[in-house]
């Protein structure tokens, strides 16, 4: 028997009370702190400090850059894990539960939250979507021109949600592009919502928060000149990515982003769809094919191979592996790895 996502979500908050009845301890119960990636170190407990859910790795480095150690961080989607089709499991709903603050990217990339948070009890619950106020771009299954994209504000009335709306956001059936945090210029207005919900639930932090914030944007700000100026004398314009998350960053800085997939990189492109961006690359002469960490790159070898083309990373940043973690990567160092990928592309 197979079941919707909407009624296995059902399912499992129904054994949330369970778990939560038979005392097992969610990360977010437990002495412990999040490293961003799913995993916990032991800490000296502070009940003092706000316990704070976020999503997935933008929403934690933004979170924690703003926070410092005033508050407790928690990511919800574990290291190496693709998190556009992740689920919440029954300790997850729990831990959002107890949770002071719930922060979240929006504009679909959590397609469980209307569900999971309509269900909570904890009226208290701060919830901070990151992208609220952005002009969203609407995504398409194959979008060669993302420069003709439509962009539209978001709603972001969630205690009106509805079924339709849930289904709108579907990554597999286009709907709203999630991926803002890619702009360096929209992750500043993403890491400002942040400060503004963390001041929220502790005005008396506000003036820590704000200084925190603003020493981050400065570091944001400083990305986004030098993505401007890297692009500005680049020979070409175009580059081919895996999925389709790259539309924010192109139309900052006037690139075209060709996807080979849709807003998911688990959607598997059409037999039309490959042999279109195989003809795109053999006229435009594209030597690079990129493709992402978290996902299998075969489709993109195959295209590669077809063209002649070298393979090579840009990353969405959705998550980081256990390697990157290991090597201190986070959202700016991966950002300037992209940066540097981009610039040999565009200039090949």
């Amino acid at each position: 028997m197979k079941f919707s996502k909407k009624a296995t979500l059902g399912l499992l908050f129904s054994l949330t009370l369970i778990v939560a009845g038979c005392g097992q301890k969610s990360a977010s119960d437990a002495n412990t702190s999040s490293t961003g990636a799913g995993n916990t170190l032991p800490v000296e407990s502070e009940a003092s400090k706000l316990n704070v859910q976020v999503s997935f790795y933008p929403m934690y480095e933004f979170t924690k850059n703003v926070a410092g150690d005033l508050v407790e961080v928690h990511t919800l989607v574990p290291a190496g894990m693709e998190p556009h089709d992740w689920e919440p499991t029954p300790q997850d709903i729990a831990s959002i539960e107890k949770a002071d603050v719930l922060v979240y990217n929006g504009a679909g990339m959590e397609s469980w939250m209307d569900q999971v948070t309509g269900s909570l009890s904890n009226t208290s619950l701060i919830q901070v979507e990151a992208s609220k106020g952005i002009n969203l771009l609407e995504g398409g299954e194959h979008e060669h021109h993302q420069e003709d994209s439509e962009a539209t504000e978001h709603d972001h009335d969630h205690e009106h949600a509805n079924e339709a709306t849930t289904e709108a956001h579907n990554h597999d059936h286009g709907g709203l592009d999630p991926h803002v945090w890619l702009s360096p210029a929209l992750a500043v207005k993403e890491v400002r919502n942040i400060e503004a919900g963390l001041a929220q639930a502790a005005p008396e932090h506000a003036e820590q928060f704000k200084k925190n914030a603003d020493a981050y944007v400065a570091q944001l700000e400083s990305l986004d000149q030098d993505f401007k100026a890297a692009v500005a004398d680049s020979k070409r314009k175009d580059f081919i990515t895996q999925h389709a998350a790259f539309g924010y960053l192109a139309q900052e800085y006037g690139l075209q982003q060709v996807p080979i997939a849709g807003l998911s990189p688990e959607q598997e492109p059409s037999a039309a769809q490959m042999a279109s961006v195989i003809d795109f690359a053999k006229e435009h002469q594209v030597k690079t094919i990129f493709f992402e960490t978290l996902v299998s790159s075969k489709v993109s070898e195959t295209i590669a191979s077809e063209v002649g083309a070298k393979t090579a990373v840009l990353n969405p940043i959705e998550g980081l592996t256990e390697e990157e973690i290991a090597a201190g990567m986070d959202y700016i160092s991966v950002m300037r790895q992209n940066l540097e990928a981009l610039k040999l592309a565009l200039n090949e």
